[in-house]
């Protein structure tokens, strides 16, 4: 077997091994609480450089993952575990990378996830909070009036007001407005919303508050 189909191969195995964990609303064994697959998997955890500096937000399939391919390790456990016949694992709630990866401080890119986290998954427009499926992404000056696809100019937005809103701008709409203006999501940003999220998580806030 090639490298490059070894690698493919280990991936589909660890991946298989993650996908294989079912779930059901009981307790377990150690009296953590066994939640759905869907539900955990998409649970954020907080990720650490190799120095314990907070680097980044990740959801639990992600962290499970890189767990087990072996680049990072659990630091911290969430009260809740996912199991099948075979596997039972503890949900990671913060892990740490096992090298050291040098963080650019730089904008991060522009992506629908990352959008998506600097808005808090909030729609800009009504305030109300959802999971990443139920949002989209809105052009504040539509791309058919000159929109570009920017930081400063997309936003998160439930599909009720991005229909309302559609090609107009938003002073040609009454009783529609900004929460706040986009801005370019930064190293700074991260961090600011990795504090937001942790607030209330002890087993964060020792890594967020130093």
């Amino acid at each position: 077997m090639s490298l490059g189909k070894a690698g493919v191969h280990a991936r589909r195995q660890t991946l298989g091994k993650v996908q294989a964990i079912a779930a059901s609303e009981t307790r377990g064994a150690e009296g953590l609480r066994v939640v759905t697959t869907t539900q955990a998997l998409q649970t954020p955890v907080l990720v650490l450089n190799a120095s314990y500096e907070p680097i980044n937000i990740c959801g639990a399939r992600r962290a499970l993952v890189l767990v087990l391919k072996g680049v990072a390790r659990t630091e911290e456990e969430q009260a809740t575990e996912l199991h099948s016949a075979r596997v039972r694992m503890a949900m990671p709630s913060v892990i740490r990378l096992l090298e050291y990866r040098r963080i650019p401080h730089q904008t991060r890119a522009l992506s629908r996830k990352n959008i998506l986290l600097r808005d808090r998954n909030t729609c800009q427009y009504c305030g109300v909070i959802l999971p990443s499926a139920e949002l989209t992404l809105d052009h504040v000056i539509p791309r058919s009036r000159g929109g570009l696809s920017t930081w400063e100019n997309l936003v998160a937005a439930c599909h009720s007001c991005n229909r309302r809103k559609g090609n107009h701008l938003l002073n040609e709409l009454e009783h529609m407005k900004l929460h706040r203006e986009p801005r370019s999501f930064t190293l700074h940003t991260s961090r600011h919303i990795m504090r937001m999220i942790g607030h209330s998580d002890q087993k964060w806030r020792k890594y967020l508050y130093y």
